[in-house]
Order: C-alpha cells, then sequence, then structure tokens
C-alpha cells in the first residue's frame, strides 16, 4: 500500500492507496477538491466539515443518477441479434446504416 499527499481545499492529506491506482486517486481527490472549493466559492458556508458532507451528498446523488440512467438502458441486443430501432437514436440509426452500406460494398473492414 503506498501512501499519497494530496491537497483538498488547500489542506494536505496523506491516503493510503493501492498500489497501481494512484492516477485514479488522484483523480479522484481533484474531484473532491473541485466540489468542495465550488461549494466554498459560492459563500455562503465556511465550515470545511459540512462543505465536504454537501460535497459527498452532491457527488452521491450525481453517482445513483448515472446508475439509474444506465439501469434503464434496454440491454444491448445478443450478437446476430438486431436491436429494436425505436431504441436507438435516429442518428446512430443512419450512422450504423452507412456503415452496414458501406461494409456490404466490399465485406471487409480494411
Amino acid at each position: 500500500m503506498k501512501q499519497l499527499e494530496v491537497p483538498i481545499m488547500g489542506q494536505a492529506y496523506v491516503l493510503a492507496c493501492p498500489d497501481g491506482s494512484e492516477e485514479r486517486m488522484i483523480e479522484a481527490v481533484q474531484r473532491v477538491d473541485s466540489a468542495m472549493c465550488k461549494i466554498r466559492d459560492a459563500g455562503k458556508i465556511r465550515a470545511r466539515d459540512r462543505i465536504a458532507v454537501l460535497a459527498a451528498l452532491n457527488m452521491a446523488f450525481d453517482l445513483i443518477e448515472k446508475e439509474q440512467q444506465i439501469a434503464a438502458l434496454p440491454a444491448p441486443a445478443a450478437e446476430g441479434e438486431e436491436q429494436a430501432p425505436e431504441l436507438v437514436h435516429p442518428r446512430m440509426q443512419a450512422l450504423l446504416q452507412r456503415m452496414d452500406e458501406a461494409l456490404a460494398e466490399d465485406g471487409r473492414l480494411i
């Protein structure tokens, strides 16, 4: 386990980080720092702990919203099975049709 020293809202924190996960941890720190600074800069709240709780709630809400959007997506069609056209965005459907037409000419990708 590696330790990283990172700044969040101007204060240094030492975090334990699994080996090989440093980039993801730094990205997470940057997201938290950005969320907290945005709340602080709005000027209504100054207490660091309250800012952290609000940032965590906002991020959790966004995560739940994205999970629900993903869960609402139709299941992908099995290989060889076409997806119902009404479930595919019209622009995507047009692009898929153009690709099918282009591939039908010689039957090769490359």
